[in-house]
């Protein structure tokens, strides 16, 4: 019976020491998997407006201002934006999965809408940059 109480000790402890000191890399993964906003790689990236593919400075300059952007809340319920503005599509590949992000842009805000699997999740960004697309020259 003690044998048995100090060998759960032992290993609840060594439990314990392994979850509070995991190295970094392993704690970037993790939250990796779970966040919303993600960080675009510009290789593996494809950016298109209103049809037209972006190539170099412009899709570098893009995936740059989307990558600083605030995140600012997540939607519960989101209705597109159809008033004729065309949004910025950015299409990437993130392990298995093929993800595309529909950017909307108004004055004080960037609405997100983020297409994976399945599902679709919408939220908010602050970004003067995405805010102001046509003075970008797109």
């Amino acid at each position: 019976m003690t044998w048995t109480f100090v060998v759960l000790l032992t290993l609840a402890a060594f439990i314990k020491i392994l979850m509070t000191c995991l190295p970094t890399s392993v704690v970037e993964w993790m939250i990796s998997k779970f966040e919303l906003h993600p960080t675009l790689n510009d290789t593996a990236v494809t950016v298109t407006i209103d049809g037209k593919r972006l190539e170099g400075e412009d899709k570098n300059q893009i995936i740059h201002h989307f990558n600083e952007a605030l995140f600012l809340e997540k939607y519960n319920y989101f209705h597109p934006n159809t008033t004729g503005i065309p949004p910025l599509v950015i299409d990437t590949k993130m392990g298995k999965n093929n993800i595309r992000f529909f950017i909307y842009s108004h004055r004080d805000h960037v609405d997100v809408i983020k297409r994976y699997k399945k599902k679709a999740v919408a939220y908010r960004l602050r970004s003067t940059s995405l805010q102001n697309l046509h003075q970008l020259g797109l």
